[in-house]
């Protein structure tokens, strides 16, 4: 039965039969709907329409240099973990065009190039995705020199989030406070819950627009024992995690070993490719370039995603700051998990393991911060053995 909700409700129960009414009410609102898809063997986002454009009855297996998909044993539509690209492709694209000119009789005309702001309806979003989201809103929304782009289209976006049932082998978000069940910055958040007679979700309604969504969908108000259900799915998998860091005292630590000569040995091992950069859902590094058309008489500047492993980003009349592999590497880890907090007031990295999955030499940034950490310990027990 639909039932017309006159108030905020808490949690409600969708039932996997109805969830394609959900994908409908969105764009009956006029989103555009993007979500998880099945492509060329992995799970990337795409636009869907269907709960048939979703990855059914697959997951993700993911380890260290190793990412591959294999078929469940159940028809689960979010079955899996995360895959290489995260949510900021839409909302911090990696090719911009940030403004065009033409030449007028009366001079130039400068106009900016995004005219129309699209209404996005994120489907699929994890919990570490949302505190990555959170971390880039510090950076493009509430700092001093925000992003006009960025702004509009996230202030635009509506997030129904998936709350992890599945751990991957990289992931360690429990480490990091930012899963495996999100607790906020969503319109809608759902638990998927499959067993041998029944397929439902546990829906938990964080805005008055996400209740809205749910008015249009057939649902019912959640039992205690679906909670619960929904409840044990996430404690379990929190407790399955993949990898884990220990953070205490982690920006200090990093400020302390800045010499350490363990940066040499991931740098013997670091091909600079930049991949870690790449699926990272909170890097942010760009590059501007200025383009003209041989008549002269258009321009357009384009902004394009770059990374701090490239020799040029750090370039400056002379050359290079940091010229060396182990120096940007250290860069992008200390930055991570060292000065981010010094400026936005957070960790930088949400513990979703796509540096580590992709990286193609197999670097664990989980594993070096460790050594880290173990080496600091051993050599101030040593230096206390000897002082006794």
């Amino acid at each position: 039965m639909k039932q017309k909700s006159k108030q905020l409700v808490d949690q409600v129960t969708l039932k996997r039969q109805h969830f394609q009414q959900l994908l409908d009410a969105l764009s009956a609102m006029g989103y555009r709907t993007i979500g998880p898809s099945l492509q060329n063997g992995a799970i990337v986002l795409d636009d869907i329409t269907s709960v048939d454009d979703l990855p059914i009855g697959w997951r993700d297996i993911q380890e260290s240099a190793s990412y591959r998909i294999e078929e469940r044993r159940d028809e689960a539509l979010f079955g899996f973990v995360v895959g290489p690209q995260s949510w900021k492709k839409y909302l911090y694209p990696a090719e911009q065009i940030l403004s065009e000119a033409k030449r007028t009789r009366s001079g130039w005309k400068i106009d900016s190039a995004e005219t129309e702001i699209p209404k996005y309806a994120f489907v699929g979003v994890r919990s570490c995705e949302i505190h990555a989201l959170f971390a880039l809103d510090k950076i493009f929304m509430e700092s001093e020199y925000f992003d006009p782009g960025y702004k509009a289209r996230r202030e635009n976006a509506l997030i129904v989030a998936v709350n992890c049932g599945e751990i991957g082998g990289t992931c360690f978000c429990a480490s990091m406070g930012t899963g495996p069940k999100a607790t906020g910055g969503f319109d809608l958040a759902l638990t998927e819950v499959v067993d041998a007679s029944k397929h439902y979700f546990v829906v938990d309604i964080g805005t008055e627009k996400g209740q809205q969504i749910i008015d249009k969908v057939t649902h019912e108000t959640a039992r205690k024992e679906e909670i619960a259900k929904a409840e044990s799915i996430t404690s379990e998998a929190a407790k399955r995690m993949g990898r884990s860091l220990d953070t205490s005292d982690l920006k200090d630590l990093l400020y302390r070993n800045i010499e350490h000569s363990h940066w040499k040995d991931v740098a013997s091992r670091c091909l600079t490719c930049a991949n870690c950069t790449m699926v990272c859902p909170t890097c942010f590094c760009t590059t501007m370039e200025d383009y003209t058309d041989l008549s002269g008489q258009e321009a357009s500047r384009l902004r394009k995603c770059d990374s701090c492993f490239t020799m040029d980003y750090s370039y400056i009349i002379g050359g290079s700051v940091r010229y060396s592999t182990d120096a940007r590497y250290r860069q992008w880890l200390m930055h991570k998990f060292a000065n981010w907090i010094d400026q936005y007031g957070t960790f930088g990295c949400v513990g979703c393991g796509r540096c580590i999955t992709w990286c193609p030499a197999g670097i664990d940034v989980t594993e070096e911060l460790r050594i880290i950490r173990v080496s600091e310990i051993l050599e101030t027990t040593t230096a206390s053995t000897k002082e006794q």
